[in-house]
């Protein structure tokens, strides 16, 4: 079923009456009244989230999940510009509400499969920033905690698509986290063994049929088509829907992007890329220096194969600038930004730019990447 159909179902069984599950999380009537804060959240309108999280939180001052929204809405502004640590210190704060009004719904019941889901989600939030943040001894505690409660949340007999998630992460990760990280081997023993097809299988179904879980679910489902599945296009159609569906969040911007560019959609992704850059011009919310490397490396691209090299130029120099504001001179885009460049001022004759550009590739490439190969070729036979 196309993401969009399904939204459109789901938002229509949301004004059905309300559910018959004691858990709030599925309360159907609860899900109506805020689908404009949530979807205000993942559109970058924070401060319309946050009213509606916080009426919710007058409302329910017990239950775990308007503290969980509440943090999930710093977890956003921190997604979109990781190396800012200002939202840190709320995050974490209601995460650690998030994980204490659960453990009281546990312990007052301990098949309460809400309770274990609030307490996987709001660890597994902490132990991302905490990885981020390479604090690894909090993000080994966080991680185990995760597992712990994922591994309570998981068997519920209908597989509500707003519990599935935690089953559908389990999956994945449970089979992924020891192919990729030989560290935590250990820790996944303790765990059964998941499958990771049909993690992929509910997290599709999660992605056409939950309320709150809906874009998380898409969020993984994305990042993992376009690397560890290496389905490109499955990613893009994502990437599109959720552009679509919220047009201002930076994060979904830059990816839509991405994989127009993955898939050889130069032109698109130059067009989109583009107005992304206008948007960090104007001083949008959340549109910043990361999304701009992306965005200026994309629109380069196209015009160097267009041949229009001062576009080109222009753009290259552009993800450089970027690359220097983010400090992260190492990475691939801001390398062939500066060997393109170092093309581009040989085609033009210049061979004193040319050689500054290249001996800069060298200077912050690794000998073995391939840029520091090509670059260090360009020189000798361009006898720089």
């Amino acid at each position: 079923m196309p993401l969009s159909q399904a939204a459109g179902q789901m938002e229509a069984v949301t004004q059905i009456g309300e559910s018959e599950s004691s858990y709030l999380l599925l309360d159907k009537g609860l899900q109506f009244r805020i689908t404009d804060a949530v979807n205000s959240m993942y559109n970058f309108d924070f401060e319309q989230a946050e009213r509606g999280f916080q009426v919710m939180r007058y409302t329910y001052p017990e239950h775990p999940l308007p503290y969980f929204l509440m943090g999930l809405s710093q977890w956003w502004k921190i997604t979109v510009a990781t190396e800012n640590e200002s939202y840190d210190a709320l995050f974490l704060r209601y995460m650690d509400q998030t994980i204490e009004k659960a453990a009281k719904m546990l312990e007052e019941d301990p098949e309460n499969k809400e309770a274990a889901f609030f307490l996987a989600g709001a660890y597994g939030f902490q132990g991302r920033l905490h990885s981020e943040r390479k604090n690894w001894t909090s993000a080994t505690f966080a991680g185990k905690n995760a597992l712990k409660y994922l591994e309570l949340s998981r068997g519920e007999e209908e597989l509500n698509p707003e519990l599935l998630l935690g089953d559908a992460l389990f999956n994945y990760f449970s089979v992924w986290i020891p192919d990729n990280y030989p560290l935590l081997r250990p820790v996944m023993l303790l765990f059964p063994k998941g499958d990771q097809q049909l993690g992929l299988q509910q997290l599709e179904e999660v992605a056409e049929n939950s309320f709150y879980a809906r874009v998380e679910a898409q969020y993984f489902l994305f990042r993992l088509y376009a690397s560890e599945e290496k389905q490109p296009f499955k990613a893009l159609e994502i990437t599109a829907y959720l552009h679509e569906k919220y047009p201002n969040n930076p994060y979904f911007h830059r990816f839509f992007a991405r994989q127009l560019y993955a898939v050889g959609r130069g032109k698109e992704a130059m067009e989109v890329s583009l107005e992304i850059l206008k948007r960090i011009e104007a001083g949008w919310t959340g549109y910043e220096a990361n999304s701009g490397r992306y965005a200026s490396f994309f629109a380069a691209q196209y015009f160097d194969r267009m041949g229009q090299e001062e576009m080109a130029r222009k753009h290259y120099l552009e993800t450089v600038a970027f690359g220097d504001e983010l400090n992260s001179q190492e990475s691939g885009y801001y390398l062939f930004a500066l060997l393109q460049l170092g093309k581009l001022a040989i085609n033009q004759g210049d061979g004193a730019e040319a050689r500054r550009f290249l001996d800069a590739v060298k200077a912050n490439a690794k000998r073995r990447h391939p840029a520091h190969k090509e670059a260090r070729i360009l020189l000798k036979e361009n006898k720089l």
